[in-house]
């Protein structure tokens, strides 16, 4: 099957579609995003991407801004093989492979492109999906940062997951 979505770079234009997917509550519920994201800090972010920063997004087939994936190399001398992930789909579109892609593009990049050989991304603990997309992919969990996020009003865990090359 042809996968009904275009991978791109995403690019300072993209700013008002990820605000757009960020203000959305399982984005903000599910990440380390606040409530009520402005377009401004949005077009700030992606204005000053580093170099190291290697931002992913998705378009639907009618070319709407679906989703995105931002992949940091890190930049430690002693950490250079190491990824960090981070990602959003768009509610409306959710649970129809858009982070499935997203998933894919990213290690193609940082198997085949960028020879890290370790990638790390923090989840929720009740984010099942997040967590079925991750672990299809290879990721495992290798620990738990207890308390370490306010989020709706308590203290909650995070799940640290890495995969190895």
């Amino acid at each position: 099957m042809s996968q009904p979505y275009t991978i791109r770079r995403g690019e300072p234009s993209d700013a008002k579609a990820m605000q757009q997917i960020a203000q959305g509550e399982s984005a903000y519920s599910n990440t380390l995003q606040l409530p009520w994201p402005s377009v401004d800090r949005w077009q700030k972010n992606c204005e000053n991407w580093p170099a190291h920063l290697h931002m992913l997004m998705t378009e639907s087939p009618e070319g709407m801004v679906v989703g995105n994936i931002g992949m940091e190399a890190l930049q430690s001398p002693r950490r250079r093989h190491v990824g960090q992930l981070g990602m959003f789909v768009h509610e409306d579109w959710q649970g129809k492979g858009v982070g499935t892609a997203l998933m894919a593009a990213a290690i193609e990049l940082v198997d085949n492109w960028l020879n890290l050989t370790r990638l790390e991304l923090e989840v929720y603990p009740d984010n099942q999906a997040a967590l079925a997309l991750y672990r299809k992919f290879g990721f495992e969990q290798e620990g738990i940062a207890r308390q370490s996020v306010f989020r709706a009003g308590r203290l909650t865990d995070v799940l640290l997951l890495a995969r190895l090359r």
